[in-house]
């Protein structure tokens, strides 16, 4: 069953934003097989007032509060998970809620996609995690 991944990056190409600091998520579609391709870019919800949740670096309240990230968490709660360089233990208890995974990653989001995909694969599969760090760096060709 195809799912979304919702990606928090400035440029499409790496992994490089908080959750409350991303202005746009990159929303690929996963099929069955584990491709995925863009789907979309979204805009980030803000909170009342047009502020974003995160104008001090994850330093402020934006990743402390509970109910000011709300919109930004509901806009994507149709996501199996969300990537970004760092993401707030409130939000992720609010995305757990919606039963969508975070994962904590910096780096090219075409690495990250790989093996989150992968991951996903074998875990829809009922497959054994067993050797994941030796058959990722394979890449593809190790999947079964």
């Amino acid at each position: 069953m195809p799912y979304k991944i919702a990606v928090a990056s400035s440029d499409g190409e790496n992994i490089d934003m908080n959750f409350g600091a991303a202005h746009e998520f990159f929303i690929y579609e996963v099929g069955e097989e584990g491709e995925y391709a863009l789907l979309e870019i979204r805009e980030a919800q803000k909170e009342a007032g047009g502020l974003s949740f995160c104008q001090d670096g994850c330093k402020g309240r934006g990743c402390e509060g509970s109910h000011e990230n709300q919109p930004r968490v509901d806009s994507i709660t149709d996501c199996r998970c969300v990537i970004c360089k760092k993401i707030g233990f409130h939000i992720q208890k609010q995305l757990e809620k919606k039963a969508v995974g975070a994962f904590d990653v910096e780096g090219k989001i075409e690495d990250a996609m790989e093996k989150i995909t992968w991951y996903f694969h074998r875990m829809d599969h009922h497959q054994s995690l067993r050797g994941m760090a030796n058959e990722t760096l394979i890449g593809k060709e190790g999947r079964e």
